[in-house]
């Protein structure tokens, strides 16, 4: 797949877009050229290699042999460099003894339709084409196409969707064939993130282990092909979920990939904020104030939830970090009232419970919900404290009530020390299985002078918690498990039933690094690593859990997005955790906190953003921390 939203295109490894299955070139959600198919001489040329070469481009190489009589050794290499912007370059390089003539074709055909529509297996055949200008055009219900070449083709057949070349190529020499694919009434594809305005920050890693440095590149390559600006204020830029499935807007992975990225700089970050506080619900009545969001599926044990609920608490929590990474006054002061409208939601939503449900079911109370309802609480306080705002008090003393029922109401004690509850249903009943879910407890979220928010669970429950995320049933050696092996309905390829989600496993890393359990979280990370390194550094939204062993690579889910924005965005979480940053601009500070163990080696970090300026870090074997670079007048706090 090569991506550079709102192009995309999908291909298999031979090269040839044959119109099976997926393949093909998309804008914008569109499939705009279904079939390209090359033919030198007559002749399909034999595959020899196909591969990714940045995220929004492939080649692929083929051979044939083209003088008759000049032994087995093909003599014509034909190179294809595919762009997902719909451009596709096709060169031939001559290694014949004589010149060569040869005749290029190139057969052309799309049927226009959604992906959504290809994916159900309900694509219709191909639209008839029509000669235009130097090349195809199709037209269907409200959308057409059109592939123009260069040079010009010297024949081209509607009827067969043929365009014709008649080549003199010279021994050792090369000719080439450019086809740029466009829809009708739209401009080149200019993505987000190849652009010089690009949100994020060209950030480097190097150090002793040798995947760090293509997981952080391959990790911002991948966001910024999932870039995508508001239509109507091309300011603000936002992710995509993930290519192929997701191409748009999702509201609380968009927060979540645009919090994890914030050592790349803030500029992701408003504009997700700003994107998503056009979408806030402001008519009166219990939905006021909420970010809408779709309900996910949430596992064999639970019913579907609401991800508006979790994008709503997410939303003051984006912002309150934001502001401490660097977020300039006049901005936190532009979106601090969406922030105060999503807090004002969740005190209403509350009424005079302690804990807080899905608006839009009267299902169970998860854990994880509660989790995210405390960290927005203490974040929107310490945010509207700063801001000289009210509330901040109330937010607090709800936030204390819920601590000390949560130890006492969702703690299952057993004689292995206990374990939090997934859920507790409206009569009482728990839902006990563990799972992936229960890392969110240990993500408190960033204060002020750079420290951690107290958590849901003491600190004995803690190290249970630590413990068993650290186990075997929940540790696949890849990652962290949706859910434990020895629990009811595990399914290796379950996605929220046992499959690894890259998201999870990463708020799991840090969550455990930053309250002290460096074992734990060392292992989760380097089980991350290694499946990174099997899949190209370009991690997918999720792969199967099933057990590592010597040898063994993890199998790929087959529906899971590649590339995925929380996915991408979990590589930058994963290595800025090693170095422990914790900045404070307001307070012109930063706090290191590395993880003492070290457990990649001695690890460089450079080009971050703090204050807006660059940000070098460097961790030694030792675990010590040094800054390199940083912006004027940022101290370095205790």
């Amino acid at each position: 797949m090569c991506v550079a939203l709102p192009g995309l295109a999908i291909s298999t490894e031979q090269g040839q877009l044959t119109g099976q299955g997926l393949e093909g070139f998309y804008r914008a959600g569109r499939r705009t050229l279904s079939r390209c198919q090359v033919r030198v001489a007559g002749r399909e040329p034999i595959a020899v290699q196909g591969r990714t070469i940045a995220a929004d481009r492939a080649r692929f190489v083929g051979a044939l042999r083209a003088s008759p009589g000049s032994g087995p050794d093909p003599d014509v290499v034909v190179e294809r460099i595919r762009h997902a912007d719909g451009m596709e370059r096709i060169t031939l390089h001559s290694a014949a003894s004589r010149p060569l003539r040869l005749p290029v074709e190139v057969a052309l055909g799309t049927d226009l339709a959604d992906l959504g529509t290809i994916a159900s297996g309900r694509a219709g055949p191909e639209l008839p084409a029509s000669v235009h200008d130097s090349g195809l055009r199709w037209s269907g219900t409200g959308a057409s196409a059109s592939v123009t070449a260069d040079p010009p083709p010297t024949d081209a057949l509607a009827s067969a969707g043929l365009l014709r070349w008649e080549f003199e190529v010279l021994p050792g020499n090369t000719v080439t064939v450019e086809l740029r694919v466009q829809m009708g009434g739209a401009g080149p594809v200019r993505a987000v993130g190849r652009a010089a305005t690009s949100p994020l920050a060209p950030a480097r890693a190097i150090g002793d282990h040798p995947g760090v440095q293509a997981l952080l590149h391959t990790s911002i390559e991948d966001l910024q092909a999932l870039l995508l600006r508001d239509p109507a204020h091309p300011a603000d830029t936002h992710l995509a979920a993930g290519v192929p499935w997701r191409c748009g807007m999702a509201p609380a992975e968009a927060l979540a990939a645009a919090r994890m990225t914030l050592p790349l700089g803030t500029r992701l970050a408003v504009g997700t904020l700003r994107t998503l506080a056009r979408t806030q619900l402001l008519a009166p009545g219990p939905g006021a104030g909420m970010i809408p969001g779709p309900r996910r599926d949430a596992g064999p044990h639970l019913p579907p939830t609401c991800t508006g609920t979790e994008a709503t608490l997410l939303f003051p929590v984006l912002l309150a970090e934001a502001r401490c990474w660097g977020l300039s006054q006049q901005e936190t002061a532009e979106l601090l009232p969406a922030a105060e409208r999503c807090l004002a939601w969740l005190r209403t939503s509350l009424g005079d419970g302690t804990y807080l449900s899905d608006p839009y079911s009267a299902g169970p109370v998860r854990c994880e919900t509660q989790a995210h309802a405390h960290r927005a609480a203490l974040l929107g306080a310490d945010l509207l404290d700063a801001c000289g705002r009210p509330g901040g008090d109330g937010l607090r003393q709800w936030a204390r009530q819920l601590r000390v029922a949560f130890r006492a109401e969702f703690w299952l004690e057993d004689r292995s020390g206990g374990r939090p509850a997934a859920a507790r249903a409206p009569d009482g009943r728990f839902v006990t299985q563990l799972g992936a879910a229960a890392a969110q407890l240990l993500d408190t979220g960033l204060l002020g002078g750079g420290r951690y928010a107290p958590g849901l669970l003491d600190r004995v429950q803690t190290e249970q918690l630590a413990r068993l995320l650290g186990s075997p049933p929940l540790d696949s050696g890849w990652g962290l498990r949706g859910l434990g092996v020895k629990e009811r309905g595990y399914n290796p390829f379950g996605h929220r039933a046992g499959a690894v989600r890259v998201q999870e496993t990463a708020i799991a890393v840090a969550g455990l690094a930053a309250a002290g359990y460096e074992k734990e979280s060392t292992s989760l990370l380097k089980g991350v690593l290694a499946a990174a390194e099997t899949f190209g550094h370009r991690l997918p939204e999720m792969y199967a859990g099933e057990q590592r062993t010597d040898g063994s690579t993890p199998l790929p889910h087959v529906a899971a997005c590649r590339p995925s924005a929380t996915a991408a965005a979990a590589g930058v979480l994963l290595l800025t955790t090693l170095a422990g940053i914790r900045p404070d601009v307001p307070a012109s500070t930063v706090t290191l906190r590395p993880v003492r163990s070290a457990p990649l080696g001695e690890l460089g970090l450079t080009g971050l953003r703090v204050a807006g300026a660059p940000f070098s870090v460097r961790v030694s074997r030792l675990g010590l921390a040094m800054v390199e670079e940083a912006a004027e007048g940022l101290q370095l706090g205790v």
